[in-house]
């Protein structure tokens, strides 16, 4: 559905763009339309800690989540992973290994980019909680 929501106004474009840039594009425009809402899975130790309080300072954090660029990241290494990718593949098997290269190191990248960034959001999260006094048990 989104492939030909993206082509359907330009058939003509959709024949001329190599198979792995159609995955490359595809991931990009997905990744520029992520938000970056993050539901922070930090475990801490709430033994003796005023819970509203607990609860106001979560939210607030969260609102720092909001600073990391997820989708950015992931249309960054969808892209290096789609040159390189496609790179190689033109080494080992001409133009055709570079389409397939284009389209599997993009694939790679953007989910290395995603995983790059919930790490990040994971971190700014902890820190936050960690400068507010509470205890993070992961």
């Amino acid at each position: 559905m989104l492939y030909s929501a993206l082509f359907s106004t330009t058939p003509r474009l959709s024949r001329q763009l190599i198979p792995g840039a159609r995955a490359l594009l595809i991931i990009v425009s997905i990744s520029a339309c992520s938000s970056s809402s993050y539901h922070s899975h930090v475990i801490v130790d709430t033994k003796g800690a005023n819970m509203n309080r607990y609860y106001q300072d979560r939210e607030e954090c969260q609102h720092y989540t909001e600073q990391v660029r997820t989708g950015e990241r992931v249309a960054v290494e969808a892209a290096k992973g789609g040159a390189t990718g496609g790179a190689v593949g033109a080494v080992i098997g001409g133009s055709h290994g570079a389409q397939e290269g284009l389209g599997v190191g993009a694939i790679f990248g953007a989910a290395r980019g995603f995983d790059r960034s919930e790490r990040e959001l994971h971190q700014v999260m902890r820190n936050c909680l960690r400068g507010r006094g509470y205890r993070v048990l992961n």
